[in-house]
């Protein structure tokens, strides 16, 4: 791993606050519903868990996993999916659940997949957005905070799998 330090970009509380704000949102939105989050392991388990907390309609939680990384910090373009869902999204209210929306690729890839399943509704829920990135258009509809384009690690991005525990969104640079 190459030499490094990391900066504090977002805090944690500007975090916490954000998240609270989406959980608000959402809950007006499936009022009387029930919602379906996806969570898109591993980066999103963090910010997923949180968000459940603090949306007040039922909530089934459910979790894949693909990526477009491996070990790298780009996109490889390649998307990968390990781990399905365990039950059907026919007929349900559902929203994808990320950590950080770059390329694109991966979430177009992934909603094409869930579409094919006919859910009564799909959304696209991602703490961080770095539009500047995107490769393929994405439509998103929930967005924690949008961020330049740098490397960041923190509430469930890694850097080679660490620093995921980190309270805050952090800022890798390279020395």
């Amino acid at each position: 791993m190459e030499k490094h330090h990391i900066d504090v970009m977002i805090d944690e509380a500007a975090v916490d606050n954000r998240i609270k704000e989406l959980g608000k949102q959402i809950s007006r939105d499936y009022a009387g519903r029930e919602v379906y989050l996806i969570g898109i392991l591993k980066g999103s388990v963090y910010f997923t868990c949180e968000l459940a907390k603090r949306i007040t309609v039922p909530v089934i939680m459910d979790f894949m996993q693909c990526s477009s990384y491996g070990a790298a910090t780009k996109s490889s373009g390649v998307v990968k999916l390990s781990k399905d869902l365990d039950m059907a999204i026919t007929d349900r209210d559902v929203i994808i659940i990320e950590d950080i929306i770059d390329s694109g690729r991966t979430l177009s890839h992934l909603k094409d997949l869930l579409s094919q399943r006919n859910p009564a509704s799909l959304k696209i829920c991602t703490l961080l957005d770095k539009p500047s990135r995107r490769v393929v258009d994405v439509d998103v509809d929930y967005t924690g905070f949008q961020i330049e384009d740098k490397f960041v690690i923190g509430y469930g991005l890694d850097y080679d799998q660490l620093y995921r525990n980190l309270p805050y969104i952090g800022v890798v640079e390279f020395d």
